[in-house]
C-alpha cells in the first residue's frame, strides 16, 4: 500500500532525480485521516488480509521528527490490531544512523530500502548524491542490528559510470549481504539536470539493448548469490507514460520480462550448441510460470533461435517439474536439460 512522499526530506536535488514524475505524486504528506483511510479501502479489496504499508520517493529519515511521527504514529493502533502487517520506508544512506534505527524499529518500521546508486566514488560525485560510499555500510549495519530488512536500490548506467564499474558496484553491495535489491537503469527526465547534460551531448545513457544486457548479468549474480531483485525498471505510472517525460534512455514498461527472456534465450542457446542446433520440430518444456520469458515479448526468442542457429521450435510447453530456472529442449535425436544458475557464466565480453 504505497504512500508517494516525492523528494520530501531530501537535502540534494541528484542528476537524475525527478521524484514526481517517477513516483507519480506531488510530494505533500498524507493526513492521518488519509492514511487509515486508505488502509481500510486496501483492506477491502484485499479481503480483510493485513497490508503493508510502505513510503516511497523522497528521503523517509531526511524528514523532521514530528514529520516522520505525524506519518507513522497513525498506523500504530492498525499495526497492535494486526490490519497492519509491516511498514517500510525508503531514504538516503547518509541520513540514517543507529538513533534513527531504533526509532524506526520502535515505530513498527521492517523494512528499509536505501538508494544506493552506486558504490563508485566518481560515479556518486558526478551524480550529485552528496556523500560517498561509506555511509553505505554503516546504515546497514545500523539497520541489521535492530533487526530490520535491508533492500539496496542500484541505478547502473549514471554519469562516469561503465558496465564494469556498475558490476563491481553490485559485488560490493551483494558483499553488504542485502535482504534484496531493486535496480534502475539509469532513464533522462525532461526538467533535470541529466536531460540538461544529454541535450548538451555530455551524457549518453545505456541504449534499450545494453541496458536489458547489463541486467541480464547482474540479475544472474544476483540470483546465484542469493539475494532476490524485487524489481528491475521503473514501475510505469501516468505521468512517466506522457509523451516527453522520458527524453532518453532504456525505459521500457516491461523492463524486468526483456531481462528473464534473455536470460532464457542464452540458457536455450547453450543446450541447442549442445547436441540440438539446426534441429526442427524442437519442443521446450519449462516451468508454467516461465513460458512467456522463454518464448520472448511476441514471441522474439523462438524467432532468433530459427534465425541464429537454424532450430525450429514447435512449442514451449509448462511443466511443474521444472524449476522456474530450468528449461529442457527436446528434438528428433537430441534431449537436453540446464538451468539458468548452473548452466550460465557471463564474463566481461558478454557486456559488448
Amino acid at each position: 500500500m504505497p504512500f508517494f512522499i516525492a523528494h520530501r526530506g531530501c537535502p540534494h536535488r541528484c542528476v537524475f532525480c525527478d521524484q514526481e514524475q517517477i513516483a507519480g505524486g506531488d510530494g505533500s504528506l498524507p493526513s492521518a485521516s488519509e492514511i487509515r483511510g486508505k488502509v481500510a479501502v486496501w483492506r477491502r479489496s484485499s479481503g480483510g488480509l493485513p497490508v503493508e504499508a510502505a513510503f516511497f520517493g523522497g528521503s523517509f529519515t531526511a524528514l523532521p521528527t514530528e514529520d516522520q511521527e505525524k506519518l507513522l504514529l497513525p498506523l500504530q493502533p492498525l499495526l497492535e490490531k494486526g490490519q497492519v502487517a509491516s511498514i517500510r520506508v525508503s531514504t538516503r544512506p547518509d541520513a540514517l544512523d543507529a538513533q534513527c534505527a531504533s526509532f524506526l524499529r520502535r515505530m513498527g518500521v521492517t523494512k528499509v530500502e536505501l538508494g544506493v546508486q552506486s558504490l563508485d566514488e566518481e560515479v556518486l560525485e558526478q551524480s550529485g548524491r552528496g556523500h560517498d560510499a561509506g555511509p553505505v555500510g554503516e546504515a546497514i549495519e545500523c539497520l541489521k542490528g535492530e533487526g530490520i530488512s535491508v533492500g539496496l536500490q542500484l541505478m547502473p548506467g549514471l554519469p562516469g559510470d561503465t558496465a564494469e564499474k556498475s558490476l563491481n558496484t553490485l559485488s560490493a553491495a551483494l558483499g553488504l549481504a542485502p535482504d534484496f535489491l531493486r535496480i534502475y537503469p539509469t532513464v533522462v527526465l525532461a526538467g533535470t539536470r541529466l536531460a540538461e547534460l544529454f541535450d548538451a551531448g555530455i551524457y549518453r545513457p545505456l541504449t534499450l539493448q545494453q541496458a536489458v544486457t547489463l541486467c541480464k548479468v547482474m540479475l544472474h549474480r544476483a540470483l546465484i548469490s542469493g539475494v532476490p531483485v524485487v524489481r528491475m525498471g521503473l514501475q510505469p505510472t501516468e505521468d512517466l507514460n506522457r509523451q516527453g517525460t522520458v527524453v532518453a534512455g532504456p525505459y521500457h514498461p516491461a523492463f524486468r520480462q526483456l531481462v528473464e527472456a534473455e536470460l532464457r534465450y542464452d540458457l536455450l542457446a547453450r543446450l541447442v550448441d549442445d547436441g540440438c542446433r539446426g534441429a526442427s520440430g524442437v519442443v521446450v518444456y519449462c516451468a508454467p510460470s516461465r513460458i512467456s520469458d522463454v518464448k520472448g515479448q511476441r514471441g522474439g526468442n523462438l524467432d532468433r533461435l530459427l534465425r541464429e542457429r537454424g532450430v525450429r521450435v514447435t512449442s514451449v510447453r509448462g511443466d511443474s517439474r521444472f524449476s522456474r530456472f530450468e528449461c529442457s529442449v527436446a528434438g528428433p535425436d537430441c534431449t537436453r536439460t540446464g538451468s539458468i544458475l548452473s548452466d550460465l557464466n557471463y564474463s566481461h565480453k558478454d557486456l559488448l
